[in-house]
C-alpha cells in the first residue's frame, strides 16, 4: 500500500508541473526574420506539451529527427494546430514542409539533453536550412 501511495504522488505530482508551451508558426517574426516559427530553439522538460499554432496558412511541423527510441509522429495537417506531449529526453528537430528552403526550421531540446546533437547534425537540409541548422546547434 505504501508503494502505490508513493507512485500516486510522485506520479500527480509530476504530471501537476508540466507545461503547456505555444510556438507559433509565422511568416514574419517580430525581429524581421520571415518564414520562422516563433522559437528557433524551444527548451523544455520531459512531459511538458508543445501546441503549434498557424498564424496564417499554408504552414505545417513535419518531424525529422529525434532522440533514440523515439516513435516519429511524421507530420501535422497543413494549417492546423497541433500539440505534441515530449516524453523522451533529447533534440527533436523539425520543419514546415512548404518553406524549408526558406530556413523554416526549428529544434525542440527536453530535458537538457544534447547528445543526440550529432545525430540531428547529420540530417539532410535544403537551401537556408543548411546554413541555419549549424547555426541553431551551435547556440544548444
Amino acid at each position: 500500500m505504501k508503494y502505490i501511495l508513493y507512485f500516486l504522488v510522485s506520479f500527480f505530482t509530476l504530471n501537476a508541473f508540466a507545461a503547456d508551451i505555444t510556438v507559433e508558426m509565422l511568416n514574419k517574426r517580430s525581429d524581421g526574420q520571415i518564414m520562422v516559427y516563433s522559437e528557433d530553439i524551444s527548451r523544455i522538460k520531459v512531459g511538458d506539451t508543445i501546441t503549434w499554432v498557424p498564424t496564417t496558412k499554408g504552414h505545417n511541423i513535419h518531424f525529422l529527427a529525434g532522440p533514440e527510441g523515439w516513435e516519429v509522429p511524421k507530420k501535422s495537417k497543413m494549417s492546423k494546430e497541433y500539440s505534441y506531449k515530449f516524453e523522451i529526453p533529447g533534440i527533436y528537430f523539425y520543419q514546415c514542409t512548404p518553406h524549408k528552403g526558406m530556413g523554416m526550421i526549428a529544434l525542440v531540446v527536453v530535458g537538457g539533453d544534447i547528445s543526440n546533437k550529432d545525430v540531428i547534425a547529420k540530417v539532410k537540409v535544403v537551401a537556408k536550412s543548411k546554413k541555419k541548422l549549424p547555426e541553431l546547434l551551435d547556440q544548444l
